[in-house]
């Protein structure tokens, strides 16, 4: 741990929790705390299921369930079943929970434009682009990477885009059955899948089949367009041959699709060369290989 850089992430964590009034009783002179006042927001002018308001937060259910009744309590959200289906809940904000919202939204611009107010125009663009450069990376350092089952409804999901989105970018459309790898393949002891998620939604994925007397094979490596320019890629691939090396192989190979630029130079800059075809997949034009150490 480099001690000099967590130091830098605490000071900077104190600083932000104060200057945006994370530790008041009552953010921006409201009666509520700011986790409450979050949750009011998160809800909004159009209402929000509950499970999908777990998930944005990344909230324990009980916490939730604690905030949602204080706001209940105070007859600003009303929570109750969907149109049509009692097990999915929707909070919904009453007549008092939009004027509050309005009041909310109102105060934020004001207190962000506090933090603007005192700096020249120079420092304000200095200031922005660094907050949003800082939201790029710590959403990127939110992103989980785990082994899952390819049968996972998540795993499915993955797969799903990963195909629709090649058969849009290749001559021809794509039909993974032809592309030589089932679930069984992507399985220990022949090989995994990683699902790459961000707070619970699946945003990328990458499998490893492995033949004994063969060099390990990454196939199916795809990252959801809402994280891409995050390094998730990179991490995916990083992983899968981390996770190679484990297994015992010395080397990973791959193929790819002409058409898949981005993909191409990103192999290249982990270190694959090219290498002669080793198989006969209809939608490779490239094959790559690398020696692991």
């Amino acid at each position: 741990m480099d001690h000099g850089l967590t130091e830098i992430v605490r000071r900077f964590n104190r600083t932000v929790t104060q200057r945006v009034g994370a530790l008041d009783d009552r953010y921006l002179t409201r009666d509520r705390p700011l986790a409450q006042a979050r949750l009011l927001w998160e809800i909004g002018p159009a209402g929000t299921e509950v499970v999908a308001l777990r998930t944005r937060l990344d909230l324990d259910a009980g916490y939730l369930s604690r905030l949602l009744r204080a706001l209940e309590r105070e007859g600003l959200v009303s929570v109750a079943a969907a149109d049509g289906d009692a097990r999915v809940r929707t909070a919904r904000l009453t007549d008092a929970g939009r004027a509050e919202w309005d009041a909310l939204d109102r105060m934020s611009d004001e207190r962000a434009w506090s933090v603007l107010a005192p700096l020249s125009e120079s420092q304000r663009r200095r200031l922005t682009d660094a907050m949003a450069e800082v939201e790029r990376l710590l959403v990127a350092s939110l992103v989980t990477i785990r082994p899952c089952h390819p049968g996972d409804p998540r795993a499915r999901a993955c797969l799903r885009a990963y195909g629709r989105e090649l058969a849009g970018r290749f001559d021809g459309g794509f039909d993974p059955g032809r592309s030589g790898v089932d679930d069984e393949e992507m399985t220990p002891p022949n090989g995994l899948f990683l699902l790459a998620t961000l707070s619970t939604e699946a945003v990328g994925c990458g499998a490893l089949r492995l033949r004994p007397d063969e060099p390990a094979e990454i196939k199916r490596v795809w990252v959801s367009e809402s994280v891409r320019g995050l390094g998730v890629g990179r991490r995916l691939m990083g992983e899968l041959e981390r996770r190679t090396a484990a297994a015992g192989a010395d080397s990973v190979r791959l193929d790819t699709n002409r058409g898949l630029t981005e993909a191409i130079r990103l192999y290249r800059a982990l270190g694959y060369r090219e290498i002669p075809a080793y198989n006969s997949n209809p939608y490779a034009h490239h094959w790559f290989g690398k020696t692991l150490r």
